[in-house]
């Protein structure tokens, strides 16, 4: 059984319905899940995981979280091989060229660790809808087929 450690980082609640929504597809796929918020966990952890997802906003004009910097800064240190990634987030269209801007940040963290990225990275605007839920499971569907090849 695969073994997933989904992150997240939210204000408005959107990110984590965003990390809600993944988890449990990652479960009903049959994977044991841990889902933890970003303030709260080690980088470190995502070393016990076959796959590692972050969910993060971005604050403001491009910024990453607060909360979520030292974890940031953590997991680019990490050595990865092996394990399979992916990073999803919910921003604000509002915010123009900086929309949902963390997401690029973790995904070329996730690069720097070795790891292999196991879905195509997934911005949702404000709150997820249906559509937004239905691109989130297929995200979720692709890191379980990463680490099932």
């Amino acid at each position: 059984m695969p073994t997933a450690h989904v992150v997240f980082a939210t204000i408005t609640g959107n990110n984590e319905d965003v990390a809600d929504i993944v988890t449990e597809k990652l479960s009903a796929l049959g994977c044991q899940v841990t889902e933890t918020e970003i303030s709260q966990t080690d980088a470190a952890e995502f070393e016990q995981a076959d796959i590692c997802v972050v969910c993060a906003y971005t604050y403001d004009e491009g910024s990453l979280p607060d909360e979520g910097l030292d974890f940031y800064e953590d997991l680019q240190t990490l050595k990865l091989p092996g394990k399979i990634y992916g990073v999803a987030g919910s921003g604000d269209t509002f915010y123009g060229e900086y929309y949902n801007t963390t997401v690029d940040h973790f995904e070329a963290a996730f690069q720097q660790t070795g790891a292999t990225r196991g879905a195509t990275s997934v911005k949702i605007n404000l709150a997820p809808d249906q559509a937004a839920i239905d691109e989130l499971d297929h995200f979720a569907e692709q890191l379980v087929a990463a680490v099932q090849a």
